[in-house]
């Protein structure tokens, strides 16, 4: 089985929905972990969490959660914009969205919940939200 970070997935997703300027997965794990360790909460290892938020990016790019954005959208080849696959993960995974906890759950006990086929068929379930 393949296990995510869905803090740290959710936070990549929160920074293409902003969209405006490139992407850079590695500062974005930094302040996640910046943020875990002021809210007395333990996180793996930096430098790892750097490498797995890159992997993050290809994978999110390849699976089709994440798109370059056009440039009639202010595209510049490094930003990226959310697909409505994106936008779907984001919103059950979202921890600002009370309940978030059971989708997580559902997703951790697929073989490979970022998987396009098993998300669409999980995400589709009206149950799992």
């Amino acid at each position: 089985m393949t296990t995510y970070n869905w803090d740290l997935i959710e936070r990549l997703l929160h920074e293409v929905q902003k969209g405006d300027t490139s992407f850079t997965p590695r500062p974005y794990a930094e302040q996640y972990v910046a943020e875990k360790t002021a809210a007395g909460e333990s996180t793996e290892n930096l430098d790892h969490l750097k490498a797995v938020a890159g992997e993050y990016e290809k994978l999110l790019l390849t699976r089709g959660y994440i798109e370059p954005r056009p440039e009639e959208q202010g595209g510049t080849g490094s930003n990226y914009i959310l697909t409505p696959r994106g936008s779907s993960l984001l919103s059950l995974i979202d921890s600002s969205i009370p309940g978030n906890d059971h989708p997580r759950q559902v997703l951790d006990e697929q073989a490979d919940a970022l998987d396009e086929v098993t998300f669409d068929q999980v995400a589709s379930k009206a149950q799992i939200a």
